[in-house]
């Protein structure tokens, strides 16, 4: 079979290819991608682009660039089939449709992971109008150089992963660690793998490059191993154990890929959809509260939180709109904690049922306050529940934030605040503590000044629940990123601990199209 033929093939291939995983838009017919007999500069810089996609976490093969670019040369040298040109023309356009779809709405939908984001729809991206613009404007590089999403941290994300990327096969990770004197490294020990470990600090930016390093555990060295620690989401106590040398040895290529997961969960996660709005980044165990100020989204309040447990309470990731604030709540116990965790414990130690508060209700609504044996078969079967009465044992403290959702999760205080000093803090039953609740609430009550602070802490210590309708609803969008950039541009990681990363990973390869 002869070049020009095969050529021919590679760009109906190509065509059928589009087709074939559902990707062909409107036929792109504004401008080609050919002047005369020869491909024009635009075609080129398209291609270029689709080459680069890496820069953005997106996949060039994706776009089949080695095969257009195959055809496009083989166009310039005039050994082409006749027709190859009208082939290429789609086939270029639809893969640059695609990319441009892909950096835009991200290249899978939020609801494939069981995400329950219902932010309202904005105008979707056009990805054939921007493109046919650009081109008849004659700005078609302006217009790709700045087609990715306008989202907060996208930018600094895609920075990060692309200096990560320039480390390549950095040398400081081809060469593995010899043993370790003992279990763990710690400040002023002798460890021939220090040289090394100076070396990754070195490369990740948590250690001056003048640092000379010997084969004792320094001072220096332990400040960059604390700073270390901080930003992967460790205990920052400067000593070397198993779980910060497993971070130590994560490649930059293997950050790369993390990074590229966490831009496409940026294309799909909800922007600020209202004046105000409260984000809880479940791997960073952080809540932050923005505020929509003219035109420019400003952080208002941030907090360390408490989140579902990884192994078997996880929080769900989902956006719903709060709409009350409960004052000196009663904690209804979910049957399901009730019948693994409450009920047993009764049964142990009678006393607990005094001791913490709690009280059965009868399915007519009736106040039982004295524990028997009757009552706990009764909200074992079902037929009654048990709640804890407000005070300073209440599971949930004295506030409860309530954005009705069909979990039943919500943000509230906790009587035991110890947690919240731990790095890692995946302790709940899947509704999540915050850390200062009267901050919260207010920045949830801003636009109502009658509940002043005094009158916030005087409801929350008052011991009679009330629930309060906000004038103004706030959305709360449980999220998970496991990369972020912040403190001056820092890039922090943080482990999978819910394997959605994972799960991403897998749904990402499942779509993409088999090789012709």
């Amino acid at each position: 079979m002869n070049r020009a033929r095969v050529l021919l093939l590679i760009a109906k291939g190509l065509l059928a290819s589009v087709i074939s995983i559902g990707m062909l838009l409107p036929a792109y017919s504004q401008t080609s991608w050919f002047s005369g007999a020869t491909p024009h500069e635009d075609a080129w810089l398209a291609l270029k682009i689709l080459g680069d996609a890496e820069s953005q976490g997106l996949n060039p093969q994706d776009y089949r660039v080695a095969e257009l670019l195959t055809a496009f040369e083989a166009v310039q040298r005039g050994t082409a089939h006749v027709g190859t040109q009208e082939q290429l023309d789609d086939a270029l356009t639809n893969a640059l449709l695609r990319y441009l779809s892909d950096l835009n709405d991200g290249r899978l939908s939020p609801q494939e992971l069981k995400h329950r984001f219902k932010a309202p729809a904005d105008q979707p991206f056009d990805a054939y109008g921007y493109l046919a613009s650009a081109r008849n404007a004659g700005n078609l590089a302006q217009a790709l150089a700045v087609a990715q999403p306008d989202v907060p941290m996208y930018e600094a994300v895609r920075q990060a992963m692309n200096r990560y990327r320039a480390m390549g096969d950095h040398p400081a990770w081809q060469l593995s660690f010899p043993p370790m004197p003992a279990r763990s490294l710690k400040p002023g020990e002798l460890w021939d793998g220090v040289p090394l470990l100076a070396a990754r600090l070195q490369a990740v930016g948590d250690l001056d490059l003048t640092y000379t390093a010997g084969l004792q555990y320094d001072v220096p060295m332990v400040e960059a191993v604390k700073r270390f620690q901080e930003r992967h989401g460790l205990e920052p106590d400067g000593v070397v154990g198993v779980a910060t040398l497993a971070q130590i040895n994560v490649t930059p290529a293997q950050r790369v890929k993390q990074m590229a997961l966490t831009l496409e969960r940026l294309r799909w996660t909800p922007l600020l959809h209202g004046p105000r709005m409260i984000v809880v980044n479940i791997p960073e165990f952080i809540l932050r509260a923005y505020e929509l100020k003219g035109r420019q989204v400003e952080l208002d309040l941030e907090m360390r939180v408490v989140v579902g447990r990884a192994l078997d309470t996880r929080t769900p990731i989902f956006l719903e709109d709060m709409r009350f604030i409960e004052f000196s709540p009663y904690w209804n116990v979910p049957i399901s904690i009730a019948r693994k965790e409450t009920l047993p414990r009764m049964r142990r130690d009678p006393d607990y049922f005094y001791r913490e508060g709690f009280e059965f209700v009868t399915r007519d609504g009736a106040v039982v306050g004295v524990l028997s044996g009757e009552g706990i078969d009764a909200v074992q079967r079902g037929e009654w529940r048990i709640r804890q009465r407000p005070g300073p044992r209440n599971a949930l403290g004295d506030i409860k934030f309530i954005f009705p959702n069909d979990q039943n999760i919500y943000l509230h205080h906790t009587p035991s605040p110890q947690l919240f000093t731990r790095a890692r803090r995946d302790f709940s039953h899947g509704c999540i503590r915050v850390e200062a609740p009267v901050e919260l609430a207010q920045f949830v009550l801003r636009n109502q000044p009658e509940w002043t602070t005094e009158r916030i802490r005087e409801a929350m210590g008052g011991g009679i629940s009330r629930t309060l309708r906000l004038q103004e609803v706030i959305p709360v969008l449980i999220t998970y990123s496991t990369v972020v950039v912040k403190n001056g541009g820092k890039v922090y990681f943080f482990p999978d601990i819910y394997k959605q990363d994972a799960l991403l990973e897998q749904a990402l390869q499942s779509r993409r199209p088999p090789s012709p």
